[in-house]
C-alpha cells in the first residue's frame, strides 16, 4: 500500500505544522507527504526532517488547488494507490488512515472518504453539504436572524441526519480529501480557476459524479477550523470571486444537476424538506 500526501502552507504557524506532520508520522502504511510552500518560507524546510517528507518551495503564491496539483500530479504519475488532501490546522490519532484504508477496500466504488471532523474541544464540525445554491452561500451567510440561518443549516449542513452514520454525500470539506488517486486522476484534480475556496466543493462534486463520496464517521480527526473569510476582508474578496466563479461553471438558480444530486441525497438520508 503506497499512499501520498499534500498539504498547501501560506503563512501557517510552525505549531500548527509540527502537529500536522507529527501526525502523519504516526501513518504506518509507505507514504510520501509533500508539504508545498505558496509562501516561499524557506524556514518550514527545517521540519522535514525524513526522506518520507518532501519540501516543495513556490516562487508565489499559486492557490490553494493549483498547489495541491502539484502533488497530486507526482501521485499519478508514482501511481500511489491513495492521495490524502489535508488542511495545515488538521491533526489526528495513530492508526486513522489505516482504518480509513481498510474501509476503502470493502467497496470499489468509493472514491472519496471523509471522517468525522471535530473542534480541538471535541465538539463536532458540520462538514457535510449538499450542492449549494445561490441562496446557501450568499443570504445564509449574510442574513442577521440567527434562527432562520439555524434552519437553513439542518438542511444544508445535513445536520438532522446527526452524524452517526456512513452517508454518500456530494459536498465532502476540503480540510481532509482521503482520495482513490486513479478517481483524481479521472477527474482531473483541482479546477485552478479557484484560487481560495470552493475549490473543495468543485473538486468533490465532480468526484460525486463518479464515485461514492462518503463521510465515515467510525474515525474521527481534529480540526482548528479558522474560518479567515470571516476575518479577513481580503479572505471574504476572495470567496465572493470563487463563489461567483463555481456558479458561472455550473449554473446558477437553473442548476438541474444540482437539483437531481441533492434530492437524490436528502432522499437517501430521509430529510423531511
Amino acid at each position: 500500500m503506497f499512499i501520498t500526501i499534500s498539504l498547501v502552507t501560506y503563512h501557517n504557524s510552525f505549531k500548527d505544522l509540527k502537529k500536522i506532520i507529527n501526525s502523519v508520522k504516526l501513518i504506518s502504511e509507505k507514504f510520501l507527504f509533500y508539504i508545498v510552500d505558496n509562501s516561499n518560507n524557506r524556514d518550514i524546510e527545517v521540519l522535514c526532517d525524513i526522506d518520507s517528507i518532501i519540501y516543495i518551495k513556490n516562487e508565489k503564491n499559486i492557490g490553494f488547488g493549483a498547489g495541491h496539483n502539484i502533488a497530486i500530479n507526482k501521485a499519478i504519475d508514482l501511481k500511489s494507490d491513495y492521495h490524502l488532501i489535508v488542511n495545515p490546522d488538521i491533526y489526528f490519532d495513530k492508526n486513522v488512515i489505516e482504518e480509513l484504508i481498510v474501509f476503502f477496500r470493502t467497496d470499489e466504488s468509493i472514491g472519496l472518504l471523509m471522517p468525522k471532523v471535530l473542534f480541538p474541544n471535541k465538539n463536532t464540525q458540520y462538514l457535510c453539504k449538499l450542492l449549494p445554491t445561490p441562496f446557501d452561500l450568499f443570504f445564509r451567510r449574510f442574513l442577521p436572524f440567527k434562527k432562520i440561518k439555524e434552519n437553513l443549516n439542518i438542511r444544508y449542513e445535513l445536520r438532522f441526519t446527526k452524524y452517526n452514520k456512513i452517508m454518500n454525500v456530494p459536498y465532502l470539506s476540503g480540510c481532509f480529501m482521503f482520495c482513490k488517486t486513479s478517481a483524481l486522476k479521472n477527474v482531473g484534480g483541482f479546477d485552478e480557476r479557484f484560487f481560495m475556496y470552493l475549490e473543495d466543493i468543485d473538486l468533490s462534486r465532480r468526484i460525486h459524479e463518479k464515485y461514492k463520496t462518503l463521510f465515515f464517521p467510525n474515525v474521527h480527526i481534529y480540526h482548528k477550523f479558522e474560518k479567515g473569510s470571516y476575518k479577513n476582508k481580503k479572505l471574504l474578496k476572495y470567496h465572493i470571486s470563487s463563489s461567483i466563479k463555481y456558479f458561472n461553471k455550473w449554473g446558477w438558480f437553473f442548476d438541474f444537476k444540482r437539483k437531481k444530486i441533492n434530492a437524490k441525497t436528502l432522499s437517501r438520508l430521509n430529510g423531511k424538506f
